[in-house]
């Protein structure tokens, strides 16, 4: 299983949020790029990063963070927040990401979701963010009205590999993730499935990959230090 150690972004620093709640933004490491070398070191070859801003303005602020990264820190990155267009993946490709997650736009936009997958394939995933099986948009702020497995079949038929799914309720929170959706969504397409929230121990890591996932977002459990990265990376296999 792919290990993705993550650093959100906003106003330029690295911060955790609870359940998505912006207004309970604090700060968990003084800089990004000393903490993703960090992750390096520790044996990840991947990192999930966030645009906070970007997620609820669409307008991306960090990049000169994102690509200090991605050309100084060994880490493959895949990014995700405000990327809701054709020319907004041109530009965080141009940063150097690996691997761009398109979110809020994926639900308004998936006329934009098939054009991004036509033109770079497995470039591209979906993140999709839920509480209570709905998904959310826009920082997840706003409810689409959908439900996340019908959302993720009608991604999966656009062409999309890749889902990064998050349920809210457990973001941050370090009570476990949502296993029991995940196994839905499982079963509902065929897509590699990253599992994004409420990662809170290595326990709970060996139980995602025992699952068959492809990979698992690891968040506030490495900086709260539930979560020893080195021994994942030992028991998760390659990274590659």
């Amino acid at each position: 299983m792919i290990l993705f150690p993550a650093i959100d972004l906003k106003d330029g620093k690295a911060v955790r949020l609870y359940k998505g709640d912006f207004a309970t933004a604090h700060q968990v490491a003084e800089d990004p790029l000393a903490t993703a070398r960090a992750f390096y070191e520790a044996g990840a070859r991947h990192i999930h990063m966030v645009d906070l801003d970007g997620a609820r303005s669409g307008a991306r602020q960090n990049g000169t963070i994102v690509q200090a990264v991605a050309e100084q820190s060994g880490l493959k990155v895949e990014l995700g927040g405000g990327i809701r267009s054709m020319a907004d993946l041109e530009e965080v490709f141009a940063l150097g990401v690996w691997r761009a997650v398109i979110g809020s736009a994926a639900v308004s936009d998936p006329d934009f979701v098939r054009e991004a997958v036509a033109q770079y394939g497995e470039r591209i995933a979906v993140g999709i963010d839920a509480m209570d099986g709905i998904v959310k948009t826009a920082g997840w702020e706003q409810s689409s009205g959908l439900n996340y497995l019908d959302f993720a079949a009608s991604m999966e038929k656009l062409g999309v590999k890749t889902i990064i799914f998050t349920d809210i309720a457990t973001d941050g929170m370090l009570s476990g993730p949502s296993f029991a959706r995940l196994s839905d969504l499982q079963k509902a397409v065929s897509c590699q499935i990253v599992a994004s929230g409420g990662v809170s121990s290595n326990g709970d890591l060996f139980k995602l990959d025992a699952m068959g996932l492809y990979g698992a977002i690891i968040g506030k459990a490495y900086y709260a230090g539930t979560v020893d990265l080195p021994a994942a990376v030992r028991d998760a296999g390659q990274q590659g």
